[in-house]
Parts: C-alpha cells; structure tokens; sequence
C-alpha cells in the first residue's frame, strides 16, 4: 500500500508539473503579438479556427493547440466577421479575435459635393480608388439607371443627396448611389410633410428641381430663403425664372465658363430664360438646407437679384432698382 500510494503522489506531481507547463505556454501563447501587417482581410465564409491555422502556418503562432484551447475557453471568439481590419504587429490574437467578432472593420469615405450635377457625381465615384467600379461610361450609367427604376424618373440628374458616405471594402459606385438615392428620399419627403403652406409646387419633386436652383445661385447659407422667396413670387406672378445656372445646364458638359447673348437665347429646355416655370428637371445635387429653403421661402416683396462679386447678393424690389444694381455689381466690374 505504501509503495501505491508513492506511486499515486508521483503521478500527481507530474501531472501538476506537466499541467504548470502548459499553462505557462499558453499564458505565453495569449500574450506574445501575432506581428501582423497594417491590414488584415476576412473572408466570406472564414472561420476563427481556420484563421488561426493562417497564423500558424505562417508562423505567427508556434503551438495550435495553444489557439484551440483558446477557443474553447472563449467560445466568444469564434463569432468573427468578414471584412478588412486595422491592424498593428503588437496585437495578439485575442486583441485581433476581439476586433473581429466587432466587426470593427476598416471604413473609406466618399463625398457627394452639394451643386455637384450628374456629371460630377460619376466623377467623384470614378476617382474615388477604395470604390469597387462597375460604371464604365455614361452610357453604361444610363442602362444602369433604368434597371434600377430610381423614383420612376428617367433621368438621374439631382436624385442623390449631398453628402459624406461612409463604405467598406468591396462595395461598389452602384452601391453609393443607390444610399445616396435613399437618402434623399427620406429628406425629402421629412422636409416636404412640413413644407409652409400656399407653394407653387404640385409633387416634392418640384420642390427637389427649385432646391438644386437655389444651390447654384448662392454659396452663403443665409441667402437660400431670401432667393428661395423670390423665385417663389415669380412663379406666382408667372414672371421667367430668369436664372443663369439653368442656362449652365443645358450646355453641359461642353459649357466653357461664359455665357454668351446667343446661350441666353438658346431654347433648350432647362433654359429659364426661355421657358416659363421651374425646369423639368434638378441642375445639380442638394444637402436639407437647400430642400429646406425650397419650402419654407422667405417672405418679402423682392423679385431680383444680382451676384455683388464676393458671394453675395443684391436684392431688389423693382427691375428699376435691379438695373442700377447690375451697372453697380456687374458692369463696372
């Protein structure tokens, strides 16, 4: 009996030393970083066991038994996300896991300028290197357009909302567009169910067309209700819009920056100074500033304006008061 119960505290004590030693590795094993690159992708369909047998085979991770024990004691781990992630060479795999299972993955940003027109849209898309790119021309665009079927209109001009969008890796132009769509249809449809009351629009998409208007005329974010309120009155008063980025439009792209007497006489049908009423389409994209200015125009009895050369305008009541102000602000300069 003695010499079994020797025996038994023998196999105790090796067991306790062979347990301390494999605690102790995996102690090191947690704490020791992986020294992974700046970035790291996770596949569809990849597995936290699957990756870490990557690591090992690369020889990030000396033991996998080590990594497997891991994950059994944290089963939590194992829920990771696909996706591109922020990584540095001192995290180890639990910091890694950890970011993982987050989902905390690598965003890129795309911005939509407000005053952009179609053109400058697809541009910025094209340029933008993080983008998947799907769109290889206008053409391809506008058969792109009719598959989607956006609001049911056929011509895509002004239907994206201004802004900043945020995006992953392997999303697509497309992709953006179709948020930015989204987007503005959600503001405007916000800004048209608390639209002040009497306007001279039927549908919010004639709101959309006077909201890209105001955008081209001013850059100072207190002037749209004041030329909002004025384009307003002249539609009442069935008065020509008679506004000069309208004359812009319908000459892009080959538009050179001057506005000749025979563009002002061009019949085009953006042309305000041609056509009665709004245009039958937006000029360019807008953010909710200028939707807002659209349908909460500012009262007042103006009817004119004229850019001053530093951003501003000019207001006037009669076309008499206009007319000194353009030899004040326009012809002298």
């Amino acid at each position: 009996m003695k010499k079994f119960f020797i025996f038994i505290l023998i196999v105790l004590i090796a067991f306790a030393g062979v347990t301390a030693y494999l605690w102790q590795g995996f102690q090191t094993f947690v704490e020791r970083p992986l020294g992974l690159e700046q970035e790291l992708e996770v596949k569809k369909g990849e597995s936290a066991f699957g990756l870490g047998q990557q690591w090992y085979d690369q020889g990030r991770i000396e033991n996998y038994y080590y990594y497997q024990i891991l994950m059994r004691l944290k089963p939590e781990l194992r829920d990771i996300r696909a996706g591109n992630y922020a990584v540095t060479p001192d995290m180890t795999a639990i910091d890694v896991l950890e970011k993982l299972v987050a989902g905390d993955v690598i965003t890129y940003r795309v911005t939509l300028v407000e005053g952009a027109n179609i053109y400058e849209v697809l541009a910025a898309l094209a340029s933008n290197q993080d983008l998947v790119q799907t769109i290889d021309d206008q053409q391809e665009f506008a058969k792109i357009w009719h598959q989607l079927k956006f609001t049911g209109k056929d011509y895509p001009e002004g239907l994206f909302f201004a802004d900043t969008y945020q995006f992953t890796k392997g999303d697509t132009d497309v992709d953006i567009l179709k948020r930015a769509h989204k987007r503005l249809n959600d503001v405007l449809e916000e800004e048209w169910a608390s639209r002040a009351q009497g306007l001279p629009y039927e549908q919010a998409y004639e709101a959309l067309i006077m909201a890209s208007i105001i955008e081209k005329e001013t850059a100072v974010p207190s002037e749209r209700a004041q030329i909002s309120g004025v384009f307003v009155r002249r539609l009442e008063r069935g008065m020509l819009l008679q506004t000069d980025p309208t004359i812009i439009y319908g000459l892009l792209p080959e538009f050179d920056g001057n506005i000749r007497r025979k563009d002002i006489r061009n019949p085009h049908e953006w042309n305000t100074y041609v056509h009665k009423g709004l245009p039958p389409t937006p000029i360019a994209i807008v953010g909710r500033d200028a939707i807002h200015a659209a349908l909460n125009p500012a009262d007042g009895d103006t009817l004119y304006f004229v850019a001053k050369g530093d951003g501003s305008h000019h207001f006037s009541k009669t076309l008499a008061e206009h007319n000194r102000a353009v030899r004040k602000y326009q012809l002298k300069r």
